[in-house]
């Protein structure tokens, strides 16, 4: 196993990227690699940081201004040569299906709940292994 990875957090909100800190803690899972958070509060930011490389995994909120997480994940998956899976935080549980129209692998809503949130992260650290083993 790697001895950490990097997860990409997109938010506006600095208390949305501390909810995504604090239900994370060290690593979400025993399973799972220790996590390192890289922070980014525009979506230019967001690519320049997928553009160097090394994220294993995006969480993007949905409610995020001027461009939401949708948005972001669906430019990301068209524009982005192996693009790492994305968690997105979403408003409502009715809007789980425009995570899907977003191309997201993952979603769930905000207020981030700790257990849940940790559950959709490590499953998607634990299917980014998988693939790349």
């Amino acid at each position: 196993m790697q001895p950490t990875a990097t997860v990409l957090v997109y938010s506006d909100d600095s208390n949305t990227r501390e909810q995504v800190r604090l239900a994370t803690g060290r690593r979400p899972a025993p399973d799972v690699p220790v996590v390192e958070f890289v922070e980014c509060a525009t979506p230019a930011a967001v690519l320049t940081e997928l553009d160097r490389g090394g994220i294993d995994v995006c969480v993007l909120d949905g409610e995020a201004v001027p461009m939401g997480g949708m948005g972001v994940c669906r430019q990301i998956k068209d524009e982005v040569f192996r693009c790492p899976p994305v968690l997105l935080l979403i408003g409502r549980p009715q809007d789980a299906w425009l995570a899907t129209w977003s191309r997201a692998e993952a979603a769930v809503t905000l207020p981030v709940e700790p257990v849940e949130f940790a559950a959709a992260l490590a499953s998607l650290l634990r299917e980014k292994a998988a693939l790349n083993a």
